[in-house]
């Protein structure tokens, strides 16, 4: 997120010097916690996740709409596992059998067909593995450090098949089973998509 988050800060002076409209392309598979996340903190004014339909119409009325209010670029965050507007998710390789399917491509996919819907001038950045690297915030280190400390007390307690976790302001354990029983995905409806709107950022479905 703190890599995405830099990305969009430093492509926002780029695409409003060249008067531009940027996609950067972030992981996440089949949750948009990254894409919503970063969109948020790094200035986004269009949000694509896999939690939310949208439509091309969509995206460019929120262009339009930016370039009436005398600002001439835009920034769109597109996790890679949001469905395109029929339903398809863009993958690199759909033959691969007997293994995850690689997702990636949509920011391309995106600019390509914005570029035949509007007159901006349209590029698109894919982040991939840069996103894994770079140092651990402190906020990393010092959680880090909480769920060592408390993993190592439960093997102590003879207490195995559970899970460390945070429940702020305090590290818990749960059963292995109750964490992992179902995808922990971004509540449409939930305070990260309302904190969006009222920001005035777009999912693509107005």
């Amino acid at each position: 997120v703190v890599t995405a988050t830099d990305a969009l800060d430093r492509l926002h002076s780029t695409a409003e010097s060249h008067r531009r409209v940027f996609v950067l392309e972030v992981m996440g598979r089949h949750a948009g916690w990254i894409a919503v996340h970063a969109g948020i903190a790094g200035g986004g004014d269009v949000i694509l996740i896999p939690e939310i339909p949208w439509t091309f119409e969509g995206i460019v009325r929120k262009i339009e709409e930016r370039e009436k209010r005398g600002r001439h670029f835009t920034l769109i965050v597109a996790a890679e596992g949001a469905k395109l507007p029929s339903g398809k998710r863009v993958t690199r390789d759909a033959t691969a059998k007997n293994a995850e399917i690689k997702l990636g491509g949509i920011g391309e996919y995106i600019v390509e067909e914005l570029q035949r819907r509007t007159v901006k001038e349209c590029r698109f950045v894919v982040l991939g593995h840069l996103q894994r690297g770079g140092p651990p915030t402190s906020f990393d280190r010092l959680l880090a450090t909480r769920f060592g400390t408390h993993a190592v007390q439960l093997i102590a307690d003879g207490k195995f098949g559970q899970m460390v976790c945070l429940r702020p302001p305090d590290t818990v354990n749960v059963p292995i089973t109750q964490a992992i029983h179902k995808l922990r995905t971004v509540p449409p409806d939930g305070d990260v998509v309302r904190t969006a709107r009222a920001l005035g950022i777009g999912f693509g479905d107005d």
